[in-house]
């Protein structure tokens, strides 16, 4: 069974291969990664590793790319010496949900499932259900499947519909941006592409434990709607994830389905049976908005925090080092590493990485490490890998100031128990010094003393008990200061 709070490791696939590839001197895969590797992988405490982009590229979508003048430009951002062939095909112009051949066919993913499951960890992979490949096999087998257009659409709108064996079919597209034009548009509505969908997943699920599906709420009939109108034709009696997940839960109950979900539609999501949700809002409330803003966040019911993945980094989003200043960082990963819900982290993150590499590239540039970071990320991770954080109750703490020091309002703090074992955590998110007073509501604090070690500096504390349920235990944190607090009784 997967842990009610799982912390999932995100790894672009071909880059790690090829870096692996490059130290080790000689051809590796999936099916030769070095055990060596894998215990490192293991020894962070993960529950399961997501290997983003497995499948097959597409080679129509690669020419289309390098023809791209807005790609080409960020390309050689990521990669100042970029060449055509670092172009490896973007994981979400899908060819065909088979494993891509240079990464080691479907052999190699099996024996790296196995090598995880030997380390306790599981297996996410990724399922792109808005679009494929121009060169996928449905596009001549299965026209019926995509969004059509016609030849007028195609006279004068070059950008977002292109002409196939005589069938116009509208390019891939998020509502509000233009058409991606290396993709195709499935039709979410089409009763035969949901099962199709279906089976396509079902041996998607017999070689890894969960996925995580992009652009989930693409495919939810109000988008669908809003986004193609009548050609789309007429809307469904029931919801494509509806029909879909159901199908795949009915052979595979323990199959996890992660939503790559924004515009607030977590919760939509949710009732359509994914098991959880990313937390968008929370990581723009931590970039861009004050500790008030992520404390009100918090506040939602608890049963819904529970089923978002909180992260500050991912493919998706710009490298943690480079959107925060290095205090900052540290602080936001305290926060996002120890709420309830998921947990994500992005390979490249704990050393301190800056480029955001577009997903087409198949190499990255070197950077240099930042040994201070990693080691933080070595302590917060050995902090989090406990029962306690995989299972246990969570709850929002109040704290509270003075009528002339208002900075406890930059102040968030959470608790976790499970019996005994009891945790806090209290993060200062602002540039200024905090005082506050953090009001904790467990039982049996009154009458007894306490020893507060914290796990990431080391510092221990004595507190009385009644201390800290009234008026609540004292704290002064620097800017971007945190404890992460394990409760003892000692007396």
């Amino acid at each position: 069974m997967w842990p009610r709070y799982p912390t999932v490791y995100e790894i672009n696939t071909w880059v790690w291969l090829s870096e692996l590839n490059k130290r080790a001197g000689k051809s590796v895969d999936l099916g030769s990664v070095p055990s060596a590797e894998w215990d490192a992988i293991a020894a962070n405490g993960f529950d399961a590793v997501w290997l983003m982009g497995v499948w097959e590229r597409s080679p129509a979508g690669i020419a289309i790319a390098n023809q791209n003048p807005g790609l080409l430009q960020d390309f050689r951002r990521a990669l100042p010496d970029f060449r055509p062939e670092d172009n490896v095909g973007s994981p979400y112009c899908v060819h065909g949900y088979e494993v891509d051949e240079h990464l080691g066919r479907t052999g190699g993913l099996a024996l790296a499932r196995k090598e995880l499951a030997n380390r306790g960890l599981r297996l996410v992979l990724d399922f792109v259900p808005n679009h494929v490949a121009p060169d996928h096999p449905w596009v001549p087998q299965h026209p019926e499947y995509f969004i059509q257009g016609n030849a007028k659409d195609a006279a004068h709108d070059p950008a977002s519909y292109i002409d196939l064996h005589g069938t116009v079919f509208a390019c891939g597209k998020d509502p509000f941006f233009p058409a991606w034009p290396d993709v195709l548009q499935l039709n979410a509505f089409q009763s035969g592409l949901r099962q199709a969908v279906a089976v396509t997943l079902s041996k998607i699920a017999n070689q890894c434990d969960g996925v995580r599906c992009d652009m989930a709420m693409l495919m939810m009939n109000a988008i669908v709607e809003r986004t193609w109108g009548s050609r789309a034709g007429p809307r469904p009696a029931t919801e494509y994830w509806v029909d879909v997940i159901s199908a795949i839960k009915r052979e595979h109950s323990d199959f996890l389905f992660i939503a790559e979900a924004y515009w607030d539609l977590e919760w939509e999501l949710r009732q359509q049976g994914f098991d959880f949700c990313y937390d968008k809002r929370l990581y723009d409330r931590l970039e861009h908005e004050n500790a008030e803003s992520v404390r009100l966040h918090l506040c939602a019911d608890l049963a819904y925090q529970g089923k978002l993945v909180r992260f500050i980094e991912n493919h998706d989003e710009p490298r943690a080092a480079a959107a925060f200043s290095p205090a900052k960082e540290r602080a936001a990963a305290v926060v996002t590493s120890t709420l309830s819900g998921a947990r994500m982290f992005h390979e490249g993150q704990f050393e301190g990485r800056k480029v955001r590499l577009p997903v087409f590239l198949g190499r990255r540039p070197d950077e240099p490490g930042d040994k201070e970071l990693q080691d933080s990320y070595t302590r917060l991770l050995a902090a989090i890998d406990s029962p306690v954080f995989r299972e246990a109750d969570w709850n929002l703490c109040e704290r509270a100031g003075w009528p002339d020091n208002p900075s406890y309002e930059n102040v968030v703090a959470w608790a976790w128990n499970k019996g005994e074992d009891r945790y806090l955590i209290i993060v200062n998110l602002s540039e200024g010094a905090a005082q506050a007073r953090v009001k904790l509501a467990w039982d049996n604090l009154q009458g007894n003393q306490w020893r507060l070690t914290d796990l990431l500096s080391g510092a221990t504390y004595e507190r009385d008990g009644g201390e800290m349920l009234l008026p609540g235990l004292y704290v002064d944190l620097q800017p971007w200061g945190y404890h992460f607090l394990r409760l003892f009784r000692s007396n």
